[in-house]
């Protein structure tokens, strides 16, 4: 039961229509439209009528005429409140034709709504399957909620709220910014000033300010990896850019395949989205060379880079760029949980420049309570320990999955990976990976059919997505043979 505010009740204006109507009619329409739920408390009239400068008894008329129509009940010594089974505008004035033609349409004024969400993204729900093999949600059972709620009291301590409270205009967390440098980054390989680091609402945010940066709403021509990350796609169609798709293979991006002529060229050298190749060296030394030749921009985009067991990662793009060409974006969103939203990018000072301004036009900077908790969490040594236990985990989880689909005759795409949360599969020849995953469905199997990351037409129909940091290690074998035999069944 929540208690009803006066300031939340306004009267029409409409000369022509009475005090105690326009009273009446406010709180109904409040009522319908859920404003007011069932159980609330209305304001006690006195207080009503000081609000709004009309006469208690007019008010009084009102609560009448509202009881008796069944909108409010009135309990002894307690008050008015809005009625458990108070009617509904569809129940006592269905919309007609005449309000939906008075309405604006919307529809004719903006068109379709265009692509956000690509169509790998897990349903709501997908907690209650018994085996999720999707990528983006976090295991929560094995997260340090002890260690991350330390860190949030602290970042509410007395010592530091103002910090965390105050208007922060363009600026970022001073103290996040100082970790991401030293703990985040280094570990790149990169040696990043603060002036060339910017906080951003996760990775995504970070990739729509880079190409607000680099073509404003002016259009161009762009690569990016086929198969590719679904929502960058979405982005830079929206943007109006000319997308070229470069394939890819075991090593990564196929730098020679780069058109000329492309202004800007977005990667994920660490684990390619979605087949979780590594970029080679020599292939991460081509690509800026190529850059150089060129003369174009790029974006890597170091997902999953957290995750390498089987092999030490391989030093960032950034980190081997002598001109500043290299846009480095990071995010904490999945090596801490998803719903964080939290990651960066670093870049040469002036680009971060124009990148904050952009910022500030729509969301200023990300929340500083989460910035300063981020901070703790780097600082204390959690993050590193987090991502340890991850790996050892997702090792182990990658071991047992690429056994289940060698006892079940199924294929991964590449013998081996250096590491990541995902496994790229190739069904058999015919296969229709997307009727399969609706098919799964109906056993309790989450799976992400590989359509969802081309853009081209013809695109291959028979490959699979598999994540592996949701599931639990004993429940893959079980899944795969679901797999396996919803496969059969289709023939």
């Amino acid at each position: 039961m929540a208690i009803i505010s006066e300031h939340h009740i306004f009267l029409p204006e409409d000369a022509n229509v009475g005090l105690q109507t326009r009273l009446k009619d406010a709180i109904t329409r409040a009522i319908w439209d859920r404003r007011f739920a069932p159980g609330d408390r209305l304001p006690a009239t006195r207080a009503l009528a000081q609000h709004l400068g009309i006469s208690r008894i007019t008010v009084s008329l009102a609560y009448e005429s509202l009881l008796s129509t069944g909108y409010i009940v009135s309990l002894p010594r307690s008050g008015f409140f809005v009625a458990s089974d108070a009617p509904t505008q569809m129940e006592v004035s269905p919309l007609g034709q005449a309000d939906d033609a008075a309405r604006l349409d919307w529809g004719a004024r903006l068109g379709p709504v265009p692509p956000a969400l690509g169509a790998q993204a897990s349903p709501a729900d997908w907690r209650r399957y018994r085996y999720p093999f999707i990528f983006g949600e976090p295991d929560v059972a094995r997260f340090p909620v002890d260690d991350w709620r330390d860190c949030v009291r602290r970042g509410l301590g007395k010592r530091h709220f103002e910090q965390v409270a105050d208007d922060a205009s363009d600026r970022d967390d001073p103290f996040l910014v100082e970790q991401i440098v030293r703990r985040s980054v280094s570990g790149r390989g990169v040696a990043a000033t603060v002036d060339e680091v910017l906080v951003t609402a996760g990775a995504q945010n970070a990739l729509w300010l880079t190409v607000q940066v680099l073509f404003g709403g002016k259009g161009g021509d762009v690569a990016m990896e086929e198969p590719g990350y679904p929502e960058l796609r979405n982005l830079l169609r929206q943007q109006g850019l000319t997308i070229h798709p470069v394939p890819v293979d075991r090593d990564g991006m196929q730098v020679d395949q780069i058109p000329d002529g492309v202004r800007a060229v977005f990667v994920t050298p660490s684990h390619q989205a979605p087949t979780g190749a590594t970029m080679s060296m020599a292939r991460r030394r081509a690509l800026l060379e190529r850059a150089e030749a060129s003369d174009f921009i790029v974006i890597e985009d170091d997902y999953d880079y957290e995750m390498s067991y089987a092999s030490p990662s391989l030093p960032a793009l950034r980190s081997l760029d002598q001109q500043g060409r290299v846009v480095y974006v990071g995010s904490f969103s999945k090596s801490i949980f998803p719903g964080l939203r939290l990651g960066y990018l670093t870049a040469d000072a002036r680009f971060v420049d124009h990148a904050r301004a952009v910022r500030t036009l729509s969301e200023r900077h990300p929340p500083g309570l989460t910035q300063r908790t981020v901070a703790y969490f780097l600082s204390e040594g959690h993050y590193n320990s987090h991502s340890r236990r991850m790996r050892t985990r997702m090792a182990r989880r990658n071991e047992v999955l690429r056994a289940a689909l060698a006892e079940n005759g199924l294929t991964p795409a590449l013998s081996r990976a250096t590491g990541g949360t995902t496994l790229w599969m190739l069904g058999p020849e015919g296969l229709d990976a997307d009727a399969l995953a609706v098919a799964l469905r109906e056993k309790s199997v989450l799976v992400e059919a590989g359509s969802a990351f081309y853009g081209c037409e013809g695109a291959p129909r028979n490959r699979l997505r598999l994540g592996f940091a949701t599931i639990e290690t004993a429940r893959i074998a079980d899944g795969v043979a679901l797999i396996a035999e919803t496969i059969a069944e289709m023939g």
